[in-house]
């Protein structure tokens, strides 16, 4: 059951549980029971995120902090109010001035509430798909009290589209790969862009073959499961402002094919097709919150399994646009795939590319577990891509892509090879997929090995699929301007 947000111009009088944002500027004149001496004893010193439940005459105060005052932003207040979720999970009805209270010079209460509404519903987030009887959510209704205007309303509104979209990509990842299989993958994908009114065409192994997407045949090849691809399109509703391509990576589990994958290895690899997800789950999006831009996503899908026809290391793979690829470690999957895909996305020669993958363990060791590689070849676009990764409180950082590291992948029998060593494995991965991008595209590749699956429990999100570059494509969609 979704929970349902509603406006309110002041705090109704009955209101059982009432939820204020705190700056530490304003400990000395916080609403409820206790002052500030009895807060400082609590421990409550309204830190970013920090809850602190005052229960009063039958009914609750709850401080939410929101850190200093210069430095409440959307990405703060959305995990204010995810952290303020998940404390009073256990209540039916909130009523919160989170937004009201956020609102500065810099934020106004229309984008504040829309923060508050991405946090209420990221933070609510659960998975239980898989629980033999799972517990129905208490949280039912987050009122926002300070404002009713139109334009608040429709803030909020195009937040619980956005959560439901990040909400939506982690329901994918979180979902076993024996389950969520390519043919699956495709179908619910078909069914959801039919609804969001998206248009949508998947091809199936005959369309694969007769297309020439080598690289997804050749990973597909150990599986006894057939692959896919799935293309989405989205028009606005009024005359396109310029045309983007949205590619993601469908890997739905990860053997590592010949070139298995340890135990430990393969715990989390019905993860790797966290970029498809992402994708899919953004395009479902588009139509709620009005994206000027007309975008295509590209979306292959298959399993990297070890049948007993697998590719094996040293086979070559021709792929769409005639390029041949050396395959030497069957565990570098994903740009063999994403290589026929992007190929694809360049014939329709948008006015920008990008795509998403859980591509390489070499990101992961080089940024960390939260910040997302970030690569390209044309610098404005690039720029729009970081700006909109910033806007949407997803951390990205660039890495080169520098022209001499290409003799690293070059090989005797093909035209590349699909690894270039033990170093620098994000940057030439970035590299090899640039071989497959059209001349004169611009594009960008975001490799969101780490940031796509959470360790550990946050505010925002469990352990789990996070749904990480969902806020950046729908963000991309909305602001992207060619030239």
């Amino acid at each position: 059951m979704a929970i349902r947000l509603g406006t309110a111009r002041s705090v109704p009088a009955t209101a059982p549980v009432v939820a204020h944002g705190v700056t530490t500027e304003g400990l000395a004149s916080v609403p409820g029971p206790v002052g500030r001496a009895e807060l400082e004893r609590l421990g409550f010193e309204a830190k970013a995120g920090q809850v602190q439940v005052l229960p009063h005459d039958g009914s609750l105060t709850v401080l939410v902090g929101l850190g200093a005052a210069d430095a409440v932003h959307a990405d703060a207040l959305r995990k204010a109010a995810a952290a303020m979720a998940k404390a009073l999970g256990k209540h039916d009805k909130v009523v919160t001035t989170l937004a009201a209270d956020a609102a500065n010079g810099t934020l106004d209460e229309a984008a504040a509430a829309r923060a508050v509404a991405e946090g209420v519903l990221l933070g609510s987030y659960a998975y239980t798909a898989q629980k033999s009887a799972p517990k129905p959510p208490a949280l039912a209704q987050v009122t926002l009290a300070g404002s009713t205007a139109k334009a608040v309303r429709e803030a909020i509104a195009v937040g619980e589209a956005i959560a439901a979209a990040q909400n939506l990509a982690r329901d994918f990842v979180n979902e076993p790969g024996g389950s969520l299989t390519a043919p699956v993958f495709a179908d619910r994908a078909a069914a959801l862009a039919k609804a969001s009114g998206l248009k949508v065409k998947v091809m199936d192994e005959a369309a694969i073959r007769r297309a020439g997407l080598g690289g997804l045949l050749g990973v597909n090849r150990g599986s006894t499961l057939p692959p896919r691809l799935v293309q989405l399109t989205y028009e606005p509703a009024t005359r396109a402002a310029a045309t983007l391509a949205f590619v993601g990576k469908g890997l739905t589990f990860d053997s590592g094919g010949l070139s298995i994958k340890p135990g430990t290895g393969m715990e989390t690899m019905k993860s790797d097709m966290g970029g498809g997800a992402a994708v899919i789950a953004a395009m479902s999006a588009l139509v709620a919150v009005g994206a000027p831009n007309r975008v295509r996503a590209f979306v292959p899908m298959t399993d990297n399994m070890l049948g007993g026809d697998a590719t094996r290391p040293g086979d070559v793979l021709k792929t769409r646009n005639g390029k041949t690829i050396e395959v030497l470690n069957t565990d570098a999957e994903g740009r063999l795939i994403l290589a026929d895909a992007l190929a694809l996305a360049s014939e329709e020669k948008p006015d920008g590319i990008i795509d998403l993958a859980t591509l390489t363990g070499a990101c992961m060791v080089a940024l960390g577990l939260k910040i997302a590689g970030l690569m390209g070849r044309d610098a404005a676009f690039v720029d729009q891509v970081r700006s909109a990764a910033g806007r949407a409180g997803e951390r990205v950082w660039e890495l080169p892509l520098p022209e001499d590291y290409k003799q690293l992948y070059e090989s005797k029998v093909a035209d590349m090879k699909n690894i270039a060593g033990p170093y620098g494995g994000s940057i030439t991965a970035g590299l090899i997929l640039q071989e497959f991008v059209g001349d004169g595209i611009p594009w960008a590749h975001l490799d969101i090995a780490g940031p796509s699956w959470a360790t550990a429990d946050e505010p925002e999100c469990p352990t789990g699929g996070t749904g990480f570059g969902v806020r950046t494509l729908i963000e991309l969609a909305c602001t992207f301007r060619k030239g």
